[in-house]
């Protein structure tokens, strides 16, 4: 470890200037030799380098954002060349290099720290040796070598023998206690990152080696960090575990407020999103309107979430735009008119369906109109003249009697007018 730290000794001064001007403002608050002034130095100098990696965390989600998307291309490579794992390789490489993808681009906020975290450590192993090192001269030097955090010096290690851990004025029970429950925290705290990005923002339904990759890292890094942390002085666990803390909180906001498509979290963030937009008839923020507007745009190439929350607003009579934007649909403007006739957007009044008739009514002559009673007419008509009269009529329009044994009606169930000669039957 000092030998990869030594590799690093030309960023030394930058980190030891930034920590020392860090503990002239806390060793102000609460004393200079004080193991909050200098551990507080150390957690800035993590929040301070992690605002400058924020621009590499960006580029490091829409990586893997585009890993994501290639997925089933991936899995139809796998398919197709499942006998020849180097020809399925040299697929995945020429299809990384046609997208512009990076696998390696989820590892840069950790590759880009790393120059920082073993300055840091090489800082930190010279004022364990009593040994001054970039803008850290000898007063300082020995302020740092006083400042213990709950018990523990700044620049102790787990693996330290009794007497060194006493030269910094410590007991070795005090060190390793707070030095274990450090590394504890430390792996706890990689390994539930690494298991909320796996089993929240991550779409399970393609199986892919970065699938595999992503589940491998989940217990790789926590072991590796328990290993290696025995080794850390407390003051490099400190600023371990805060990125780590720093990481976690940061992928919290990112799953909350911009899932990956396809994974739980954005079947949740989909529902709260409906709700939302629901009660207030508008899409409200920004970065929700750029999400509404991408669903939109697949078409019908939305996942299974994708479909619900479209269908949830036309349920709510909202309308999603292309521009991200919700609109009241017609079936959702429906309204009333005074007399209670529904009525569309324009006003016009609504058409309604003809009420379907069963079988008796249909026999009997169908339902009577809205209004009519069962009351006898008082006026005649023409259709309402005696029975007995219209034979009569008929045979004097005609000249002739009608024959006898003719009956003047049709028979129940014959059919009136003229009928269709029966063809003779075949003998």
């Amino acid at each position: 470890m000092d030998t990869i730290a030594s590799l690093f000794s030309f960023i030394t001064t930058p980190v030891s200037w930034v920590i020392v001007q860090f503990h002239s403002v806390y060793g102000a608050l609460f004393g200079p030799d004080t193991g909050w002034a200098w551990g507080l130095s150390i957690v800035s100098l993590v929040i301070l380098i992690r605002i400058c990696l924020i621009p590499l965390f960006v580029k490091q989600i829409k990586s893997t954002r585009a890993m994501q998307t290639l997925q089933p291309e991936m899995k139809k490579i796998q398919e197709r060349y499942k006998n020849d794992k180097q020809r399925q390789s040299e697929e995945m490489m020429k299809l990384y290099k046609e997208t512009g993808t990076n696998p390696l681009s989820s590892c840069l906020p950790i590759l880009a720290q790393s120059p920082f975290f073993f300055a840091l450590y090489h800082v930190l192993n010279s004022i364990a040796t009593g040994d001054t090192i970039g803008v850290i001269n000898q007063s300082l030097l020995q302020s740092a070598q006083k400042a213990h955090i709950v018990g523990a010096p700044l620049a102790a290690k787990f693996t330290d023998s009794a007497s060194k851990v006493e030269a910094l004025g410590a007991s070795l029970t005090d060190v390793r206690v707070v030095t274990a429950i450090m590394i504890v925290l430390m792996s706890a705290s990689q390994f539930f990152t690494q298991r909320q990005l796996m089993t929240k923002n991550v779409d399970t339904t393609v199986k892919t080696p970065f699938m595999q990759q992503q589940k491998m890292l989940m217990y790789v890094f926590p072991v590796m960090f328990a290993v290696f942390g025995i080794n850390f002085p407390v003051g490099v666990l400190v600023y371990w575990l805060t990125t780590n803390v720093w990481t976690m909180g940061q992928q919290m906001y990112v799953i909350h407020n911009n899932p990956t498509p396809g994974s739980k979290a954005q079947a949740s963030y989909l529902d709260r999103l409906t709700k939302h937009v629901a009660q207030h008839d508008k899409v409200s923020k920004r970065r929700d309107r750029a999400i509404v507007k991408a669903i939109v745009a697949k078409g019908r190439d939305r996942n299974e979430f994708e479909r619900k929350f479209i269908n949830g607003l036309s349920k709510a009579g909202l309308a999603a735009q292309p521009d991200g934007t919700v609109i009241k649909s017609d079936a959702a403007a429906t309204a009333q008119a005074e007399d209670g006739t529904p009525t569309t957007a324009g006003g016009t009044p609504k058409r309604q369906q003809p009420k379907r008739q069963s079988k008796s009514q249909r026999q009997h002559g169908g339902v009577k109109a809205a209004g009519e009673t069962d009351e006898p007419k008082t006026s005649l008509t023409k259709s309402d003249e005696p029975e007995d009269a219209k034979p009569a009529a008929a045979a004097k329009k005609g000249g002739a009697k009608p024959a006898g044994g003719a009956r003047s009606k049709a028979q129940s169930g014959q059919r009136k007018g003229p009928q269709r000669p029966k063809s003779p039957s075949k003998k």
